[in-house]
């Protein structure tokens, strides 16, 4: 298929099976909790009876004494015990298997082509690390709120970058389905196209 590049008569001619294939609502669900789950930390962490100190000796012979029969200080019925169901270190991770993961990523990618909020350009770079220059640029192209993909990583065009509120730069290799569907447009040099497409054919 053929996309057009953006303020351009031109055309670039792309892969179906990257550009044009079927939108999987449930997949790409399911690669966007994937992703969003392994991010998480999963630190939390709090004491049952056994990790709390002390309590090592029964506090009163468990008959004679009137009152109820206790085995340690550190049970969760007292003051200053251990927590009944304490919060453990987990790993909150799912398995998404490679050919699952590039599926989605080609999905979302055939989709934001067919709602025209994919936008191809020849090369979108700054002279210098400025956010003004970059402005002006994504002014030109008519959008606020975007992804930008380049190639390889490019400093320059980063860290004028930083001071733009929703504005994200990403090189192929940092792709991920969450950037990819946050933004309302994915600005895309030919250069990432091809990256894009060796990676995912």
């Amino acid at each position: 298929m053929d996309l057009q590049l953006h303020n351009s008569e031109a055309t670039i001619s792309v892969s179906d099976t990257v550009f044009a294939a079927d939108y999987k609502e449930s997949l790409i669900h399911q690669l966007v909790t994937a992703y969003l789950a392994a991010a998480r930390a999963g630190t939390k962490a709090q004491k049952n009876r056994s990790a709390v100190r002390g309590g090592g000796t029964k506090p009163w012979r468990q008959k004679g004494t009137g009152r109820a029969r206790a085995g340690t200080i550190r049970s969760p019925l007292w003051r200053s015990g251990g927590v009944t169901f304490a919060a453990q270190p987990r790993n909150y991770a799912q398995k998404v298997n490679r050919k699952m993961y590039r599926a989605g990523i080609r999905s979302i990618l055939s989709e934001l082509a067919r709602q025209n909020r994919l936008l191809i350009v020849e090369d979108i770079a700054v002279d210098a690390p400025k956010t003004k220059q970059l402005a002006a640029k994504l002014a030109d192209l008519g959008v606020s709120k975007t992804l930008i993909i380049t190639e390889t990583g490019d400093e320059k065009l980063y860290l004028s970058a930083r001071n733009l509120p929703n504005v994200e730069i990403s090189d192929v290799a940092g792709l991920n389905p969450v950037v990819l569907i946050r933004y309302d447009h994915v600005v895309i040099t030919v250069g990432s196209v091809r990256a894009i497409e060796e990676w995912l054919s």
